[in-house]
């Protein structure tokens, strides 16, 4: 049996767009749903050195949960390189500040280290509110 490989043209048509609730979903479990979509892993003719992933439209993304005692304990940290600025928040910091930037670096975690990871976050769309501007591509619902 020979393995075939899809062209090019053939993956950019058929990029589906989805769209997602978020509203008192576990932040782990939904991040571990989306990745696999943004990589195209849910497809039968996923190929891992080619970029076929779908574009999911998360709403509600500041009304994520987590368990246990993890936004008193789950640290965010960034460092500028130079000696003694390490900044890190935690968990609650981030929910009220930035809480949109908490799913964005779950899902783009749990994508793989390589070229494709870049390509892959730009089709993640997230929306505080219930509402989105991408009506026009007619996202299908995802249920989790």
């Amino acid at each position: 049996m020979k393995t075939s490989v899809p062209k090019l043209d053939a993956v950019k048509a058929d990029t589906n767009w989805y769209v997602v609730d978020a509203t008192d979903q576990t932040l782990g479990r939904l991040a571990a749903v989306i990745a696999p979509m943004l990589r195209g892993k849910n497809k039968p003719t996923f190929t891992p050195h080619m970029d076929m992933g779908d574009h999911v439209v998360v709403i509600n993304a500041d009304k994520i949960r987590v368990t246990g005692s993890k936004m008193a304990q789950k640290f965010y940290y960034s460092h500028s390189g130079h000696p003694g600025h390490l900044k890190y928040r935690n968990l609650e910091e981030m929910l009220t500040k930035k809480p949109m930037k908490v799913l964005e670096k779950a899902i783009y975690g749990m994508l793989p280290k390589n070229k494709l990871r870049d390509r892959s976050i730009q089709r993640l769309h997230l929306y505080e509110g219930a509402e989105h501007k991408h009506e026009a591509q007619n996202p299908q619902p995802l249920s989790i």
